[in-house]
């Protein structure tokens, strides 16, 4: 809706003088002063309200968000390394399974396989085939450890339980921070293998802190004994410790609040990886989380204020607007009432024309049938030119009278229903027996007249009266627009199996672009002062509509009109059911 008001709106110093003893209903300045307070009090107070709860409880909120967030980014951290480790353990596994104990006995064979995995997934440092009695076969990699024995170490004995095993992070034979993983293949002989590849715990933290989020934040892994397996922050270096008690096992990721060594408050959020021995935790300093607390608490400040100044703003603007409307509407209220005495003289003249029409059916009765009594005397003498001609004129009487009651009918039509009444129709005589009422006009105006009707238009089924009232319209719509000596073409042409097109063509003054658009709306005339009524195309339009055709119109200025017509070959059939 639009809210471009004046400083001073129109109904501000408005009385309406025919209100009478109810002039405080009209009272539209009191009206306005009245919504505007009620609005804003109603719309105000639950503002108000709410900023005193929010101011209250935006700290538990930031609290809860916080925790939010850092349960989040523990999730996505499990999420990550899961599949970090997932897809590695599941590489050796495909290469378990595609690969024999004799193929990967070759030197060359698994090199190219460990520099295919580093390049395809990253993070494996070496590769070592192991026997089924523990000792390593072959191996690639940067260690000295060709000839290592792990039969006596536990994880050999668990990959060969459960088919895989994911180590803790420890040092083992080469003195460096790593972690195993290992997968056995089991062939049910002596050629049964463990492939085995180790990850650094280095690769592990750097994933780790790629997903940091501030300085006062720690994402780290831990073992089950609270060992730290990558670097902590707050907690020391790999292999380290932790002060921290080991979380309870959960399925799922848990936040609390603890404390930390020097006795600031903590919120600990951790999940347990699965299939693995770690704990990802993550670890941030409450205070410095809840420091957006204090901006939060101007904010709520600055809303209040805003919403405040916007209520005020829109109630003043919609109140204003919705008196406007009260006060248009009463504007209009006037106007329609002074529209009602219009409309009952309209409605006077259209029973005056049902009257006239109603006459008129009497002396065209009269005529009719004295048409015929001629006729009747006539047949009986002998043959002669004079006779024909007689009998020609009274035929003509005889259709005339049959389209004044048409035209009659229809003027009747405006207060009851009227079937269509459908006959054969001769398209080439029905055009020449309408203009053969405006023959002598165009006789004295030299206007130039043309019919052409394809041959290939049959007899048709219409109604024969409302053909000739259209065509009867368009030709006293053409003779207005053109100057003495003008063009006027009838031209039809058969367009499918079901329909024809009839134009009506005139070389006249044309209609403007502007006007071309309302030639069919009721009332609309450009030659009002010339004695138009507006009526003509609107009547037309709606004649070509009742008998299931359409009507378009083309005109260029200083060129002329054209006037197309669609009619069906076959009337449409009325539903009956009322």
């Amino acid at each position: 809706m639009s809210l471009n008001f004046k400083i001073k709106p129109k109904f501000w110093d408005y009385r309406d003088v025919a209100a009478g003893p109810y002039k405080n209903m009209f009272n539209l300045r009191c009206i306005w002063y009245l919504s505007v307070l009620l609005t804003a009090g109603a719309a105000l107070a639950p503002v108000f309200f709410l900023a005193a709860i929010d101011y209250q409880v935006t700290q538990k909120a930031i609290e809860s968000e916080n925790m939010l967030r850092l349960s989040r980014l523990v999730s996505n951290a499990r999420r990550t390394l899961s599949f970090f480790l997932v897809e590695r353990r599941s590489a050796l596994e495909f290469l378990a399974r595609d690969n024999s104990f004799e193929s990967l006995s070759d030197q060359d064979r698994l090199l190219n396989i460990l520099r295919n995995l580093q390049k395809s997934f990253g993070g494996f440092t070496d590769l070592g085939l192991i026997d089924a009695s523990g000792r390593q076969i072959n191996y690639i990699g940067p260690y000295d450890l060709a000839s290592a024995d792990y039969s006596g170490q536990k994880w050999f004995e668990e990959v060969k339980a459960q088919g895989s095993h994911t180590s803790d992070v420890f040092l083992g034979l080469r003195r460096s921070p790593h972690m195993v993983l290992a997968v056995y293949r089991d062939t049910g002989g002596d050629r049964s293998f463990i492939l085995r590849a180790t990850i650094e715990a280095e690769n592990i933290h750097q994933k780790l802190v790629h997903m940091e989020t501030g300085t006062a934040s720690d994402l780290f892994v831990v073992n089950r004994n609270g060992v730290l397996q990558t670097q902590s922050r707050f907690f020391g270096g790999v292999l380290e410790k932790m002060t921290l008690s080991v979380p309870e096992g959960t399925d799922s990721t848990k936040v609390f609040e603890t404390r930390g060594r020097k006795g600031e408050t903590l919120f600990v959020s951790y999940a347990y990886i699965e299939e693995t021995p770690f704990i990802l935790m993550a670890i941030k300093d409450k205070d410095e989380m809840m420091r957006p607390w204090f901006k939060a608490r101007a904010q709520i400040t600055t809303y209040l204020l805003i919403s405040v100044a916007v209520i005020l703003l829109v109630v003043l603007a919609v109140a204003t607007y919705l008196i406007s409307r009260i006060h248009a509407a009463d504007q209009k209220r006037v106007t329609a009432l002074h529209h009602v005495e219009y409309t009952n003289k309209l409605a006077s003249i259209g029973r005056l024309a049902a009257g006239v029409a109603h006459e008129i059916n009497n002396p065209l009765a009269i005529i009719n049938e004295k048409a015929g009594l001629i006729t009747d005397l006539l047949s009986p003498q002998p043959e002669s030119e004079l006779r024909s001609r007689l009998i020609k004129q009274t035929e003509v009487i005889s259709a005339s009278v049959k389209r004044c009651a048409a035209i009659t009918r229809r003027l009747l039509g405006f207060a009851r229903h009227m079937d269509l009444s459908v006959e054969d129709v001769n398209l080439k005589e029905t055009i020449e027996s309408v203009l053969s009422f405006l023959k002598n006009e165009a006789h004295h105006r030299a206007i130039n007249i043309n019919i052409n009707v394809n041959s290939d238009i049959p007899v048709f089924k219409s109604d024969r009266g409302k053909l000739q009232q259209i065509f009867l319209n368009l030709i006293n719509n053409a003779f207005a627009a053109l100057e003495d000596g003008g063009d006027l073409t009838f031209e039809a042409r058969r367009i499918s199996e079901e329909s024809i097109m009839v134009s009506v063509i005139d070389d006249g003054c044309g209609i403007p672009p502007e006007d071309l658009k309302r030639v069919f709306e009721p009332f609309f005339s450009t030659r009002t002062k010339k004695g138009g009524t507006g009526l003509g195309l609107s009547i037309t339009y709606g004649l070509v509509q009742e008998i299931g055709g359409s009507i378009e119109v083309t005109s260029q200025v200083g060129e002329g009109t054209r006037f197309d017509i669609v009619l069906p070959l076959t009337p449409e059939k009325k539903d009956e059911t009322h």
